[in-house]
């Protein structure tokens, strides 16, 4: 099963992404989690220890690594570079291990007028590629709003784009844009988790707004989720409904 989720900041999607992976691996499931997402916050979501997110380096900040992979120099644009680098061994040299979940960080693709095509933009594109068509485990990705490490050659095995939406016009209209930019890049099953739910009419917002998503679960607002941000933990580890709330997501999308 391979799962992206998006969404606008701070709706919530690391939240998501760090329990369904802690779900999984807890029912013994292979599960790698990849941070995708500039703000680099699924570690903590993911409930690694403090040290353990110490040992991690986003890929694309790693000079050493861009230019022996691909050939040249980072930060060059317009070079000549090697279009397939090796990538199969990055999760296992590079990832770190805990309670099940080996976790990736990926960092930014650079943003050199309208889609760099670039030595990071080509290492972390063909990574992701990999991870979707290669690998035999749970693969969930955390991404950012722009979908910007999907490429054409991984959409094809994206199995779920799940994209995390509150109960607001400006959450609903961010949607509809990755909807939009999903689409073009070929994703065929884009679905809705709404999220911060306090009562029937936030649930009411989001399905009038969003009539022509499927939706497949809701997220209560939960002040706990709140004290695992604020203590850099898991809501996995500190708070029951969640975990049941994202288990009937599970469920639903079939992992």
């Amino acid at each position: 099963m391979k799962i992206a989720i998006s969404g606008k900041g701070g709706v919530g999607k690391t939240t998501l992404a760090g329990v369904i992976a802690r779900i999984l691996a807890q029912r013994g499931k292979k599960v790698l989690a990849i941070d995708a997402d500039p703000d680099a916050n699924l570690a903590s979501a993911l409930g690694f220890p403090t040290e353990m997110v110490k040992e991690l380096s986003p890929l694309a900040s790693m000079t050493p690594l861009v230019e022996e992979r691909t050939g040249t120099k980072k930060g060059t644009i317009g070079a000549m570079f090697k279009l397939n680098p090796r990538v199969d061994d990055i999760p296992d040299e590079f990832g770190v291990s805990f309670q099940g979940v080996k976790l990736l960080l990926l960092g930014c693709i650079p943003q050199g007028g309208g889609g760099c095509f670039c030595p990071e933009n080509v290492l972390l594109k063909s990574l992701i590629r990999h991870l979707f068509v290669r690998r035999d485990e749970v693969v969930i990705v955390d991404m950012e709003a722009g979908l910007e490490h999907l490429g054409r050659g991984s959409t094809e095995y994206v199995d779920a784009l799940i994209v995390v939406v509150e109960p607001g016009l400006r959450s609903i209209g961010t949607t509809k844009q990755i909807r939009t930019l999903a689409t073009d890049l070929g994703v065929k099953n884009v679905l809705i988790v709404g999220n911060k739910i306090t009562t029937e009419e936030d649930r009411k917002i989001i399905e009038e707004h969003l009539s022509d998503f499927e939706i497949i679960g809701y997220l209560s607002f939960n002040p706990k989720i709140l004290q695992a941000d604020r203590q850099g933990v898991s809501a996995y580890d500190i708070d029951d409904r969640v975990k049941t709330e994202v288990a009937e997501i599970i469920e639903r999308i079939g992992a």
